[in-house]
């Protein structure tokens, strides 16, 4: 009568188990609340920056009125709102890369990407290090843009100004040369 009994728990045990186990592998679907949220967040980003370039477009009738000094402010006025556009946009791109990304891992293959060549470029994700060295690149890029926007803006007056601007630059160009030895493979 005892080998029955623990022969009876050891079977419950095993349903338990299973029971867990399978509720523990069925709680990766939460990943979907992160999924749909960032996806929402992409595209409010991208309809922001496109909104941003609309009005921009507001600029056009001011380039051909302006003074030659007014125009000076108004060029760097104007590519500081692109640089700005270009950083949304790629935020936009980051949160929809991310979107994709978490829901390879934890649900299931896109299967509409299977025979695409953009999903091959874009969409070769294996692991969470591949998710996350696709999305530190595209960091990369938005800070490097945010850089760009604020240099911009800089105005210089002393020689350490200016040596602190390219010593910013030559960091943002050797973050980026990095980056790129490591894609390449190339530890030369």
């Amino acid at each position: 009568m005892d080998s029955r009994d623990d022969g009876n728990a050891s079977g419950e045990c095993g349903n338990v188990e299973r029971v867990f186990e399978r509720g523990l592998w069925l709680s990766r679907m939460l990943v979907v609340v992160a999924v749909v949220s960032t996806l929402a967040v992409a595209i409010l980003m991208f309809l922001l920056a496109s909104v941003d370039v609309i009005r921009l477009m507001g600029y056009v009738p001011a380039i051909f009125t302006a003074s030659d000094d007014a125009m000076t402010h108004l060029r760097l006025d104007i590519i500081a709102k692109v640089v700005k556009v270009v950083d949304i946009y790629l935020i936009a791109t980051f949160m929809l890369i991310f979107s994709m990304g978490l829901y390879e891992l934890f649900i299931s293959k896109i299967e509409p990407s299977a025979g695409s060549e953009v999903a091959h470029r874009l969409l070769v994700i294996r692991d969470l290090d591949d998710l996350k060295d696709r999305l530190s690149k595209i960091v990369l890029l938005i800070l490097a843009m945010l850089f760009l926007e604020q240099a911009l803006r800089i105005e210089i007056r002393t020689a350490s100004d200016l040596l602190y601007l390219g010593g910013g630059v030559l960091l943002i160009a050797a973050s980026l040369y990095l980056t790129q030895k490591k894609k390449t493979g190339g530890s030369s």
